[in-house]
């Protein structure tokens, strides 16, 4: 029995936020068939989860507790447990958690207790993190790995993929390439453990409502991606971060990357994607891949689904889906890479659910690039209505109520030569979309469903 199996076997395993994602799904399946005693609890409701609980009702070793939490099963009484795995996002100061930590039950998250075990068992782990660029930068090191045939695996943050249930395929020698957002990162806190080669882009205000507006508190999170490095490990830190990670008194000094050759050719656009490239070259280099091999590994990387993503050209109307632009630098970085600069060639559409960001800089940059902007109602736009409305007639500005009617009158308004750019700015958890990758679906679905103009 590995490791890994005896760590979970036998013991009652609090499984905290079920959700809609599959990543939750493939935690429970490969607790369940390590032999843990599984409660399964979510405050969504068995309907709302019908999908993810269907799947897993063949395990009789799983107990579901669906429409709420209960306190008893977060300590270790009898019907109790022995440990709880937490969902990202689930608040550290939640009542359950602190039921737990009273009770001196260990609470921990997937992707960390994957890093701990994967790490044992002979894999090189490669975390990156950053708020606006993690997901390019992963991408970026694990195909250049892929197309050089190195045994590399993604996890982390990815769509519909338990990282935990790759625990049993892993093997020495295996490059596990991680994107790791804040609150994962707490996991890796718990345990004091950090990745061997670590990546830190930029932070940017971000989730500000659920750290509360401090900034402090979202860097220490993030900060737990090197904090715990050993002797031999490598820090690729982005030059806007570096200073910051310096002053924290990391263990190792920070590698910050000069920019990749102009001659390097890359198939991503735009001046920031330069800059993700040349921390994934840094990344690249530390695993001891040549620069011939890094230069031919980025160039051909095509991008990634929901980030400046050209989904069509109609009637000499080019589109971009940039949906998990959830940060207005993240938008001000579309609009400069899509942008022209000799006249405002772009349509843009914006908004979406509140995060307490500011938005000044985002609207100031508008007037550069656009010559229209719809707005998506929803409660972030609200905030910004007023300010983005005070652009009339430089830019024209329309408001709509739902997605198909925002994406229809973008269509609408814009010219041949012109491009439409969906940059929200906003995340997406409001009354419209199930989470980001809905609301992703949703809006590539309308697009190619757009008929010629008469």
């Amino acid at each position: 029995m590995k490791g890994f199996e005896k760590f979970f076997a036998g013991k009652r395993v609090t499984l905290m936020g079920l959700g809609l994602l599959g990543r939750g799904v493939g935690d429970a399946e490969f607790l369940a068939q390590c032999g843990a005693i599984l409660t399964v609890t979510d405050r969504k409701s068995e309907r709302e989860l019908a999908d993810s609980v269907e799947r897993l009702k063949k395990y009789a070793n799983i107990t579901f507790r669906l429409g709420g939490h209960q306190k008893e099963d977060f300590s270790p009484p009898v019907g109790g447990c022995d440990l709880v795995i937490k969902a990202a996002g689930v608040p550290l100061d939640s009542p359950e958690i602190a039921a737990a930590h009273e009770a001196g039950v260990s609470v921990y998250m997937s992707t960390a207790l994957f890093a701990k075990f994967a790490s044992e068992a002979g894999a090189i782990i490669v975390g990156v993190t950053g708020t606006r660029g993690k997901t390019t930068v992963t991408r970026l090191i694990f195909h250049a790995l892929s197309e050089l045939g190195k045994p590399a695996r993604l996890g982390g943050n990815i769509r519909g993929l338990s990282t935990l249930a790759m625990l049993p395929e892993i093997q020495t020698g295996d490059i596990i390439v991680l994107e790791l957002d804040s609150w994962q990162l707490q996991g890796f806190g718990d345990l004091k453990i950090s990745p061997h080669v670590a990546v830190f882009i930029n932070l940017f205000p971000d989730h500000m409502n659920y750290y509360g507006g401090s900034m402090e508190k979202y860097f220490a999170d993030k900060a737990n991606i090197f904090r715990f490095q050993k002797p031999g490990d490598v820090l690729v830190a982005g030059a806007s971060i570096a200073d910051r990670i310096r002053a924290s008194r990391p263990p190792l000094d920070p590698v910050v990357p000069d920019s990749i050759p102009r001659e390097w050719k890359l198939k991503v656009i735009g001046e920031h994607n330069r800059e993700n490239a040349a921390l994934a070259a840094a990344a690249l280099a530390a695993l001891g891949i040549s620069d011939k091999d890094i230069q031919s590994g980025l160039g051909s990387f095509e991008g990634v689904e929901g980030r400046l993503q050209f989904v069509r050209e109609v009637n000499g109307v080019k589109i971009y889906n940039d949906n998990n632009a959830t940060t207005p630098e993240a938008t001000i970085a579309a609009l400069r890479a899509l942008g022209d600069p000799r006249h405002a060639n772009v349509v843009l559409i914006i908004g979406g659910d509140e995060k307490n960001l500011d938005m000044s800089k985002l609207v100031e940059e508008i007037p550069k690039w656009c010559s229209g902007v719809v707005l998506f109602k929803e409660r972030g736009t609200d905030r910004i209505r007023d300010a983005v409305l005070a652009l009339e007639p430089q830019v024209h500005v329309y408001e709509r109520d739902g997605l198909e009617a925002t994406v229809e009158r973008a269509w609408a308004v814009a010219k041949p030569g012109e491009t439409i750019l969906y940059s929200p700015a906003f995340s997406s958890f409001g009354k419209y979309f199930k989470n980001e990758f809905d609301r992703n679906d949703q809006f590539v679905r309308l697009v190619q469903n757009l008929g010629a103009k008469p």
